[in-house]
């Protein structure tokens, strides 16, 4: 994992290192588990301020999302899908018009 990355995910408010008295960060036993957890949720195509209220509730290691989601969770996911299906509705749009266009140039 590169500095920067980590940097990142302590901007984002995902990443919590405490401070030693030379002001070097050091990362709780956990923070591996967690990097990867936000990996996951990234991978997953989650933004981060999504990601920041769904690691709230995570329980123990390798747990990617919530066993079940309260209502506020399933909100904002519902929100991010209806986000999702709005971008490849837009997507599949203009790959059809690519599609279309190619064939009148080919």
């Amino acid at each position: 994992m590169s500095t920067r990355l980590l940097r990142y995910y302590e901007e984002q408010d995902l990443l919590h290192p405490q401070r030693s008295s030379n002001t070097y960060r050091e990362y709780a036993e956990g923070a591996v588990e967690q990097v990867h957890q936000i990996r996951g949720l990234l991978d997953c195509g989650l933004p981060t301020r999504l990601i920041r209220v769904l690691l709230q509730h995570v329980q123990g290691p390798r747990s990617d999302l919530p066993p079940c989601p309260d209502a506020e969770i399933a909100n904002l996911l519902r929100q991010e899908l209806d986000h999702l299906e709005t971008r490849i509705d837009r997507l599949v749009r203009s790959r059809d018009e690519i599609r279309c266009y190619l064939s009148r140039v080919t």
